[in-house]
């Protein structure tokens, strides 16, 4: 998918005028062809079913105004909920999940729903007409408003518990859990082109690395956070141009106007390839935008969880069920990825070096899970013991000797904090304990 689609269409999933404006537009085409399906067919409704189809005019225009301005008063109920919602969400666990909010499908179809009800009426409204402008109702059209305005009541009855429901603290971190599950997922293993296993390849890589002369820079001509990076299509660009690309940002990273996105080396069977103009070329393989996303970003699904691990912990809010809850959660995601593989960063075409990947490795995800959450954690006993069972968890799935240790130095460094900072010996041991408990199990 071209990276520049997909971000436009991730920005539609984002709105909340999106699939409302969809609703109207299909409610338009319900009031019309129902229309059309009163005034050319021969089937008499109002005869068999009198008391359904029997209104007349006068009785289908008020029926049909009262249902638009009982939706469209609704409609702005629900606008006001939401937004109420959003603010108590960014004022209580963090502004980074507000987009969790804005992209759920519920709230944009039932608020949709709403408006898209009222235009309906408003349409049927507009065709009936009295015995003295020619005698016209259309039956149908007024007997499936009536359906519509029974279904708002359900509508709205299901809004306000979605909309409890989502204010749980269990359910946010469940989500936002889901969410970086499903990026993972996607990008471990990154299986796009082969990986370099040669040594002599491998060997070049790394002179190329270190050479400072001989690559091109492609430099980013937009402000803001990378979002996304068609890595197929960048693999077809350098092996159609016979280059080695170097990705020198990682996902999630801010770009100024001017960064250096890219770096570009011609490999030994073309010449410099400093004259060429390919940098709206491999722009075009990435999406820039004004905040992170976790499709591709696993790190910002854990930026998340442990910004309301911090909210939680801060003198305002003090609430330490919910910050043991997040790094519940920072843990099941640390478990999942101990147990991928990381895609490797030299790729080829099968023949010939040609990207080179920038990306977060376990130690970079596991000090980005534990740090700040350790470092805040001053004095609070019951959020050190979570940690180390966080910790335990991870190293449950973890084979590696290398991921074995980064997770030791995670175990030593929450139990230096403890140390330092709990007051009572009574909770130092306890920590002590489990920590010497934790140890055990990997030795």
């Amino acid at each position: 998918m071209n990276s520049h689609f997909g971000q436009y269409w991730q920005q539609l999933r984002e709105s909340l005028w999106f699939l409302p404006g969809v609703l109207v537009l299909l409610s338009f085409g319900l009031a019309y062809g129902l229309v059309e399906f009163d005034v050319h067919t021969a089937w008499q409704g109002k005869k068999q079913f009198p008391l359904l189809f029997g209104t007349g005019a006068d009785g289908a225009r008020g029926m049909l105004t009262a249902i638009a301005g009982s939706m469209l008063t609704v409609a702005a109920l629900t606008f006001s909920l939401t937004l109420s919602t959003i603010t108590q969400v960014s004022s209580q666990y963090s502004p980074r999940v507000l987009r969790n909010f804005m992209r759920d499908h519920v709230n944009q179809f039932v608020m949709g729903y709403f408006v898209s009800v009222f235009a309906y009426c408003l349409i049927v409204l507009g065709t009936i007409r009295s015995r003295d402008e020619g005698d016209f109702v259309p039956a149908t059209a007024v007997a499936v408003g009536l359906l519509l305005a029974l279904g708002g009541v359900a509508a709205l009855i299901f809004f306000i518990h979605h909309i409890a429901e989502s204010l749980q603290t269990g359910t946010i971190v469940r989500r936002i859990f889901h969410e970086t599950g499903s990026a993972i997922d996607t990008l471990f293993p990154d299986e796009f082109g082969e990986p370099v296993d040669d040594p002599q390849q491998v060997q070049a890589a790394l002179r190329y690395a270190d050479e400072q002369t001989g690559w091109w820079p492609v430099k980013s001509n937009q402000v803001g956070y990378l979002q996304r990076i068609n890595t197929d299509g960048l693999l077809a660009w350098a092996t159609r141009n016979r280059v080695v690309l170097r990705i020198e940002k990682e996902m999630g990273a801010f770009l100024g106007d001017g960064t250096v996105l890219f770096s570009v080396r011609s490999d030994m069977e073309r010449p410099d390839p400093s004259e060429a103009d390919w940098s709206n070329d491999l722009l075009d393989f990435v999406s820039i935008g004004r905040h992170r996303n976790v499709e591709q970003d696993v790190g910002f699904g854990i930026q998340q969880l442990v910004d309301i691990t911090l909210k939680a912990l801060s003198p305002g809010i003090n609430d330490t069920t919910t910050a043991v809850m997040a790094v519940d959660y920072i843990g099941a995601i640390g478990e999942r990825l101990a147990r991928r593989e990381f895609p490797a960063r030299l790729r080829s075409d099968g023949t010939h070096l040609r990207v080179m990947l920038r990306a977060a490795d376990f130690d970079v995800y596991m000090r980005l899970s534990f740090d700040l959450p350790r470092i805040n954690s001053t004095g609070n006993y019951a959020l050190f013991r979570r940690l180390l069972e966080a910790v335990s968890l991870v190293a449950g799935a973890v084979c590696s000797p290398d991921r074995k240790l980064i997770l030791r130095e995670q175990a030593y460094l929450i139990l230096e904090s403890a140390n330092q900072t709990l007051v009572s010996e009574y909770e130092k041991q306890n920590v002590q304990a489990l920590y010497m408990q934790l140890k055990k199990s990997w030795d």
